[in-house]
């Protein structure tokens, strides 16, 4: 069966275009208008999507049912999976208490209300969206600086804004996974480009934070934390987004970030303490102080999780996982089932089940040896991993329903007829293009739903203008990190948190100005980056090299695997050895 996209269906592109924008206004008046559950909506969208593919573009329904499929699986893997395993990890340390342990680290650093929100809701905020994303870093964040005394509605609105800065990288670097998968482009092309435009965001971000708690002449108090804090996080942020890929530029930032803010507090402390004027009892133990081997072992699952992911990262290490297992097939009828207008073939990848080398495997992996570490059992590790699955249910329907709605609005042309509209813009469309990606994630709460909805459409309509379109899908990414402060998902987690609920237009007001004030600090970089500052854009292949097997790299990756073994037991065993020393000596204590 073969079949040619229509581009313009009803011969008037203005009326195509909008049949073509139907579903995406439709999730648009279901979330918002009608208030939707996102499942639901995401799932209404995805059949509404194959109603005007099989009726108004006369694409045949075995086509557009299996474009749907071919979306799902890929929703499911290897983006669901990357999520699964990074919220199993997060959930073993609040399950096996170990959490509570970073918390009071992080809140007995410093007193200073602006102190405590640069590390607390910047810092280890972008280090939570990194290993697990999901709403977990606001709901957190929010809760521990209300709980350390910060008035609630400054908690939420400032934790949100916090989120701005990592969402891209967010949960592992799925947004920027799926940026890839939708259009076409190498994943790292699209790291490297997001890297070299929200690093600019990430260094003014914790100065912005303060001048909004505190005002102008108090931040200057405390300018050398402000500087440290941003300037660590963005030049880490920019080194691993280029160098390493979209896995770890939060994990690894935010955790620099911490760290070099921690030792500045060491040997400066601003002339004051800052704080609210009137505060609400504090109810965070910030008093108590935790070993070396005691705050080791609480932050051994993090850091065990970032050493897998950059060796899952290097490339003979992937050669010699895929060689060991991995299952590649083509969903039945696409290939070469497909045919553009102009009569050439559709290009349709396959689906590659690569369950070894996937990232998601190796968080699992982690969680898995983190267990003893952290004082479970696997029994108990199970009962977390069922609980985990059990969390994540809708948006697991979400993440594949959408997904499966981008495919289809791929295949049949839908996506081609919204973006011959947007080309039209001529030369203001990547003016605009952050704004589709702001639009998605406001809609969906989720950068990663965003870059699946808009990311091929901001492909075809940069190519269609003559720009290099890894500047319009990095754009997608970029500009939808500013849309997550004011999304009514984020919103509903940021009030829940901090116990605002039914209070939610307070904190929308809150952080809405700023989201667009972000929003076009955004656009007008993506602007300067097509044609002014052309030489920032990243050199790339669209044609996967990765393909080709080199069977040299095999032993070198296996090699690797060996020395990553060796490392993650030497951090086990160095774990251990603390905690049975600070054991022993807790005994020796109690019987003197």
């Amino acid at each position: 069966m073969k079949w040619t996209q229509l581009v313009n269906p009803l011969d008037n592109i203005a009326l195509s275009a909008l049949v073509a924008v139907a579903p995406i206004l439709f999730i648009f008046w279901a979330l918002i208008i009608r208030r939707m559950k996102g499942y639901k909506a995401s799932l209404l969208t995805l059949l509404l999507a194959l109603l005007l593919a099989i009726f108004v573009y006369n694409m045949p329904v075995y086509l557009a049912v299996m474009s749907a499929v071919h979306g799902a699986l890929y929703g499911l893997f290897p983006i669901c999976w990357i999520i699964i395993g990074a919220v199993f990890l997060y959930n073993i340390t609040v399950q096996s208490g170990q959490f509570e342990i970073i918390k009071s680290f992080m809140a007995s650093v410093t007193t200073d209300r602006r102190l405590q929100a640069l590390l607390i809701a910047f810092s280890f905020g972008a280090f939570l969206e990194g290993a697990a994303g999901m709403g977990a870093p606001v709901a957190i964040t929010a809760a521990m600086l209300v709980g350390l005394g910060f008035n609630p509605l400054y908690a939420a609105g400032i934790c949100l804004i916090s989120n701005t800065a990592p969402v891209a990288f967010g949960a592992v670097g799925t947004p920027i996974i799926i940026a890839a998968q939708v259009s076409d482009l190498p994943d790292m092309a699209i790291s490297q480009m997001v890297g070299r435009t929200l690093p600019i965001l990430s260094v003014v971000v914790p100065l912005y934070l303060v001048v909004i708690m505190a005002g102008f002449r108090k931040s200057m108090e405390v300018l050398p934390a402000i500087l440290v804090s941003g300037i660590s996080f963005a030049f880490f942020q920019w080194l691993t987004a280029n160098y390493l890929g979209p896995m770890l530029p939060d994990v690894i930032a935010g955790l620099a970030s911490i760290i070099c803010l921690t030792v500045l507090l060491r040997y400066w402390k601003p002339k004051a303490n800052w704080r609210f004027q009137e505060e609400p009892p504090q109810t965070i133990e910030t008093s108590r102080r935790y070993s070396a081997g005691q705050v080791l072992r609480a932050w051994s699952p993090f850091l065990m999780m970032t050493i897998m992911i950059i060796a899952w990262g290097l490339q003979p290490v992937r050669d010699a996982l895929n060689f060991v297992g991995q299952l590649k097939f083509y969903v039945p009828g696409l290939q070469d089932g497909l045919l553009k207008a102009d009569g050439s073939p559709l290009v349709i990848k396959p689906f590659d089940l690569n369950y070894l080398s996937n990232s998601g495997t190796a968080l699992l992996l982690t969680g898995i040896i983190s267990l003893p570490l952290v004082g479970m059992s696997f029994r108990e590790g199970a009962k977390v991993y069922l609980m985990t699955l059990n969390q994540l249910k809708f948006p697991i329907i979400t993440v594949a329903s959408v997904v499966g709605f981008a495919f289809v609005a791929n295949n049949s042309g839908m996506s081609i007829t919204m973006a011959m509209v947007l080309a039209s813009t001529g030369v203001l469309f990547p003016f605009f293009s952050p704004m589709l990606g702001w639009l998605g994630v406001f809609l969906t709460g989720s950068d990663t739903s965003s870059n699946a909805l808009f990311c091929k459409l901001q492909h075809t309509s940069a190519t269609a203008i003559g720009i290099d379109p890894v500047v319009t899908v990095a754009a997608n990414a970029s500009g939808g990190v500013t849309g997550k402060m004011i999304s009514p998902q984020s919103i509903a987690v940021g009030a829940a948190s901090v116990g605002l609920v039914g209070q939610e237009s307070a904190i929308f007001r809150f952080t809405v100005k700023h989201s667009f004030i972000m929003l076009f600090v955004i656009c007008v970089i993506t602007m300067l980056q097509a044609y002014v500052i052309t030489w920032i854009i990243p050199a790339y292949q669209v044609v996967e090299t990765a393909a080709k097997t080199v069977a040299t790299d095999l032993t070198t990756g296996f090699a690797y695997l060996l020395l990553l073994t060796a490392v993650m037991l030497m951090l086990a065993l160095m774990v251990y050895l603390l905690n049975r020393r600070q054991t022993k000596d807790s005994v020796a204590t109690l019987n003197s």
